[in-house]
C-alpha cells in the first residue's frame, strides 16, 4: 500500500515499524466547544485509515488525544487561551477543577458525534491535563540540552538551534513566520515558540514556575507515552503543517535524538461559502447537532466526505448534502433490494473470477493512498451489474463497507423535499378526480426531481430514482 507522507513530499509505500503493526496519533479536539463538521473531517479520514489498516489484516494502535488545558492551542503564543475563554462564556470559575467539567462535559459530546459517524473510537483518549509530569520532564529535557531560553512569559524552544527545522512540508520559514506564531520581542526568533507558558493565579506547578504547557510539548509527550518514538503514523489537518506538526518534531527530535513518526498524513479542509476553511473563530460552522435537526442522518456527511480524497479540500453546501443524502439513500435500497440472505457478519466474499477481480481493484483503490471516491464508483459499478448474482454483489459491497464504514446495510428513511410532497399531493386530486393526463405530467415532473411514485392498494409510495 502507499501513502502520501508529507515528510518527503512523495507517495511513499507503507513497511509499519513492527511487521503486522501500525502505531497511529491523530491530533484530536481540543474540547472548548463542540466540534463542528469541518473538525470531524479529520477523525473520518483516521477512522477510514485504521480501517484500511485493519482491512489488510494489521494490528491498528490508534492514540487521539484530548486538548483540555494548555496555552491556546493554536499556533500563536499570544492571546487568550481557548478553555479559559469557554470557562468565561460559561461564566464558570476560573479553576482547573472547572476546565475539567467544561472539557469532559465537550469531550462527551464529542464521543457522541464519533460514534454517529460511525467512526471507530481509538484504543485511548490521553487527557493533556492528565500529563504535566511527561510535559515536565520534556521541558526539562530540552532545556539540560541548551534548546530552550526563559523569557518573562515563559520558556521556549530556540528554532535557530535545529537544523530540520521546517522540513515538514517543505517550508520556508522565514515567510510570515511572525505574523502566523505572534510577536514577542522578547523572543530570539519569530519561529521559537513557547514549551510552557508562566500563569502565578492559574496553572500547575513546576520547577521553572508556575503554569501550563505549551499546546505542542503536551502532543510530543502524550504520543512517546503511549506509542514510543519513533511511531508509525501522524495524522492531522493541512492546517498543523507549518507550525504545529513542525513543533512536536523539533523538540521530539531534540530531546530523543530519533525521528517523532515515520509517516505524516494531512487532510484537506472542508470549505463553506466564499471558498473559507471552516473555523470556530469565523462562526461559520456547521455541527453534527444542525444536521440532526434537519432530520439528516450523519452518515450523509460520511458520504460527502468519501466522495473526494482526504487530501483535496471539500467546498461544502447544503445542496451538496442533500445530493450525498439522496446517493446513499439509493444505495442501501439496491443493497436492500440484493436481498435478505447476505447479513453484516456473514460478508466475505467468495473466490468466483468476476468477485476476485471486483476485491482486487478495491484493494487497489484503498491501498492507493486511500481512493475513496473511486472505491465509491466501484461499490455502484457492483451494485448495477447484473452479471452477477445478488448474493455476491451483496456479499462485495458489505465486504467493502468494512472499510467505508457507511452501513450500507441499513434501513433508511428518504427525506422528501416539499416541493416534491405537493406534486405528489396534487398528483393524487388528480388521480381521484380520473385526469389521467394531469396525473402522468405531475408523475414526469417527480421524476425529474429524482423521485418515483408507485400507486399502491395502500396508498401512493414515493422514492428515490433507481439509477
Amino acid at each position: 500500500m502507499f501513502l502520501q507522507n508529507t515528510l518527503s513530499g512523495e507517495k511513499e509505500k507503507f513497511v509499519p515499524l513492527k511487521d503486522g503493526e501500525v502505531s497511529m496519533y491523530n491530533c484530536g479536539p481540543t474540547v472548548y466547544n463542540y466540534a463542528h463538521i469541518g473538525n470531524l473531517r479529520s477523525y473520518v479520514f483516521a477512522d477510514i485509515l485504521r480501517r484500511m489498516f485493519e482491512y489488510n489484516k494489521y494490528e491498528v494502535r490508534q492514540i487521539m488525544n484530548v486538548t483540555d488545558i494548555g496555552h491556546l492551542s493554536s499556533d500563536s503564543d499570544e492571546g487568550e487561551d481557548k478553555m479559559t475563554k469557554a470557562l468565561k462564556r460559561e461564566k464558570k470559575p476560573l479553576t482547573l477543577e472547572a476546565m475539567r467539567e467544561v472539557a469532559d462535559y465537550y469531550f462527551g459530546k464529542f464521543k457522541k458525534d464519533l460514534k454517529e459517524l460511525n467512526i471507530k473510537l481509538p484504543g485511548h483518549f490521553p487527557f493533556a491535563s492528565d500529563h504535566i509530569k511527561e510535559d515536565i520532564e520534556l521541558v526539562e529535557i530540552l532545556t539540560s540540552k541548551g534548546f530552550t531560553y526563559r523569557t518573562s512569559d515563559g520558556i521556549y524552544f530556540d528554532t535557530s538551534k535545529f537544523t530540520g527545522y521546517g522540513k515538514l512540508g517543505n517550508l520556508n520559514q522565514t515567510a510570515d513566520t511572525e505574523s502566523r506564531i505572534g510577536a514577542n520581542l522578547e523572543k530570539k526568533n519569530p519561529r521559537d515558540f513557547a514549551v510552557w507558558k508562566f500563569n502565578s493565579e492559574l496553572g500547575y506547578e513546576a520547577p521553572f514556575g508556575k503554569g501550563f504547557p505549551g499546546w505542542h510539548i503536551e502532543c510530543s509527550a502524550m504520543s512517546r507515552k503511549y506509542l514510543g518514538q519513533p511511531f508509525d503514523i501522524h495524522t492531522g489537518g493541512v492546517d498543523h503543517i507549518p507550525v504545529h506538526h513542525n513543533n512536536e518534531i523539533a523538540q521530539s527530535e531534540t530531546a530523543y535524538n530519533v525521528p517523532l513518526a515515520k509517516y505524516w498524513l494531512h487532510n484537506a479542509f472542508l470549505n463553506i461559502g466564499d471558498n473559507v476553511k471552516m473555523a470556530k473563530s469565523g462562526e461559520n460552522f456547521i455541527t453534527l447537532k444542525i444536521l440532526r435537526k434537519r432530520k439528516i442522518d450523519p452518515l450523509v456527511l460520511r458520504y460527502l466526505f468519501l466522495g473526494a480524497r482526504y487530501s483535496s479540500s471539500i467546498q461544502f453546501s447544503w445542496g451538496a448534502l442533500d445530493g450525498a443524502q439522496a446517493s446513499l439513500a439509493k444505495l442501501r435500497e439496491k443493497v436492500k433490494e440484493l436481498g435478505n440472505g447476505v447479513s453484516k457478519l456473514d460478508s466475505e466474499v467468495n473466490s468466483k473470477p468476476s468477485v476476485k477481480e471486483y476485491k482486487k481493484k478495491f484493494l487497489a483503490m484503498i491501498d492507493d493512498n486511500l481512493d475513496t471516491a473511486g472505491t465509491l464508483a466501484l461499490v455502484w459499478e457492483i451494485v448495477k451489474n447484473d452479471d452477477i448474482s445478488d448474493v455476491d454483489r451483496k456479499k462485495l459491497v458489505l465486504n467493502f463497507d468494512k472499510v467505508l464504514g457507511l452501513k450500507l446495510n441499513k434501513k433508511t428513511t428518504v427525506k422528501i423535499p416539499e416541493n416534491v410532497k405537493l406534486l405528489v399531493k396534487e398528483r393524487d386530486t388528480a388521480r381521484s378526480e380520473k385526469d389521467f393526463a394531469k396525473s402522468d405530467e405531475l408523475r414526469k415532473k417527480i421524476e425529474q426531481l429524482g423521485f418515483e411514485v408507485k400507486d399502491t392498494s395502500e396508498g401512493t409510495t414515493v422514492n428515490p430514482l433507481k439509477t
